[in-house]
């Protein structure tokens, strides 16, 4: 599973990175640390992108 963060709607909150700091990692806007999500981590990833407040997280696959 691959995630992506849109630069333009984030507002670098941390609460990605605070649900899923093996995948996001947040400075000036949010970023995807990882290509590909293993499986271990798809839960709390998918729980991260659910957790957005503005939507700028998706994934594909």
């Amino acid at each position: 599973m691959k995630f992506k963060v849109d630069a333009e709607t984030c507002i670098a909150c941390g609460a990605c990175e605070e649900t899923c700091p093996e995948v996001f990692e947040v400075d000036d806007h949010s970023t995807v640390k990882v290509e590909e999500v293993s499986g271990d981590l798809e839960a709390s990833a998918l729980e991260a992108e659910e957790g957005c407040p503005v939507d700028a997280i998706s994934h594909e696959g």
